[in-house]
């Protein structure tokens, strides 16, 4: 049974890795590359959609890696998951703090009320969600080293 949970927190952080690391180089670039108001368009769609997703996937990351550090706590590799839980537990408060007033102004903009720094305030949801991507990173790099 430990096994498995091993096995599940791996694969739910990894996956969450790869999805927010596909939006912080990938999507946004796409994004960015549509005609006219298409990509603005794509982003409030798209925060609504992983905003609605997110919460759940961050927060159901940290219960994992808690439950696995405090199930596994006299064996080797324990230290390394409970730093991973506590990055996931920064990457939560950055999340809250940081990117979702962002998110939750950006997913009600249309072309026709959109503000005129939108573009900035886009960029500098990027800029948070590049130190997001590098501390969940970290975290599935130490899940992963705890394995070994």
């Amino acid at each position: 049974m430990l096994n498995a949970l091993t096995v599940v927190t791996v694969v739910i952080v990894g996956l969450m890795v790869g999805v927010e690391f596909a939006v912080a180089f990938i999507m946004g670039r796409i994004l960015d590359a549509l005609p006219g108001d298409a990509g603005q368009l794509g982003h409030a769609h798209g925060g609504r959609m992983l905003g609605a997703l997110m919460p759940f996937w961050y927060i159901g990351s940290v219960l994992l890696s808690a439950v696995w550090a405090v199930a596994r706590w006299q064996d080797h590799g324990a230290g390394l998951v409970v730093t991973a839980a506590g990055l996931l537990i920064v990457s939560v408060v950055m999340s809250i703090l940081l990117l979702v007033p962002i998110n939750n102004r950006n997913k009600t903009w249309t072309p026709e009320n959109r503000p005129a720094d939108w573009k900035q305030q886009l960029q500098q949801w990027n800029r948070y969600h590049y130190v997001r991507v590098a501390v969940i990173i970290a975290a599935f790099t130490l899940l992963v080293t705890a394995l070994a």
